[in-house]
């Protein structure tokens, strides 16, 4: 019997990321998928505008948060997991593969021995297939690589949540140019999506409204196969390696990737202060001889 989660979004203009707190609707247990950190460049700053939305409407419905999901290590926000951890509960969850994530990154920002690159500072590494539960919720993980090393798409019911690996269909797919980063892996997990009923929802991560439309962030796997612009169902795998190599070319890194890889890699945690309590991110640079 198929089930259907309540999924209430929560939108971050600043990085055009969509968050969400997924209900079972037998009980007061929920995930939280994607939460948002606020932070500001300039000065460093970090506020919780984002994170306190989604917690006041946990407490206005008297939810309980089981997990705190994230798709994928992000490079373009801060996560605030640890944040409503520390006020609601609940464990901090994502792709195994994480590891790999946190050798390719703890290498280029010359993290140390003291950074841990085996998943420890997560609560919970899950692995491809993986069944779990949402209260009585039935949900799976599934491996969908080629955005990063580490990316999932979590079946929830009858809703997908896809991280980066989709947009709405006017926006076509994630990038494929970061380190681990590869097109023709992502054609191929794309494939396990559209494998799903055309009927299953499909939740994206960030919605850039193309050409000044609304807002969107809920697509189905029907439409996708349909009307995406890179890659509906007619499309090859080598169209649309072509098609996607050639579009990240032409793309520049994201504004908040230094900040947003040195702790999302953390499991949204700072580095460790130095003696005078103060934390600093690090800017690698190349080319000086």
């Amino acid at each position: 019997m198929m089930q259907y989660p309540e999924v209430t979004p929560f939108y971050d203009k600043e990085t055009n990321t969509c968050s969400y707190v997924v209900k079972d609707p037998s009980s007061s247990d929920c995930a939280i998928i994607d939460s948002v950190l606020n932070f500001d460049y300039a000065s460093g700053a970090i506020s919780y505008m984002s994170a306190d939305k989604i917690i006041s409407f946990i407490k206005e419905k008297h939810l309980s948060p089981q997990l705190h999901i994230e798709t994928h290590v992000h490079a373009d926000h801060l996560s605030a997991a640890p944040y409503i951890q520390k006020r609601l509960g609940g464990k901090i969850a994502i792709d195994k593969h994480i590891v790999v994530i946190q050798e390719e990154f703890g290498r280029l920002f010359n993290e140390g021995t003291e950074f841990r690159r085996d998943g420890s500072q997560f609560d919970l590494l899950f692995e491809d297939n993986q069944k779990y539960s949402i209260g009585k919720l039935e949900c799976m993980a599934l491996y969908t690589p080629g955005h990063t090393p580490a990316c999932m798409t979590h079946l929830i019911g009858d809703a997908a949540f896809v991280g980066d690996t989709l947009f709405m269909p006017d926006g076509g797919t994630a990038r494929a140019d970061f380190p681990g980063g590869d097109a023709r892996v992502l054609y191929r997990s794309i494939q396990r999506v559209f494998a799903l009923p055309d009927a299953t929802r499909i939740f994206i991560c960030h919605d850039y409204q193309p050409n000044g439309r609304e807002l969107k962030f809920e697509t189905f796997v029907g439409e996708q196969k349909e009307k995406n612009i890179h890659i509906h169902s007619s499309m090859t795998e080598d169209e649309f390696v072509v098609l996607r190599e050639a579009r990240d070319k032409t793309l520049g890194m994201p504004r908040l990737i230094l900040p947003s890889l040195q702790i999302n890699m953390r499991a949204g945690h700072f580095p460790v202060p130095d003696a005078d309590k103060n934390i600093y991110l690090k800017v690698p640079i190349s080319g000086l001889k």
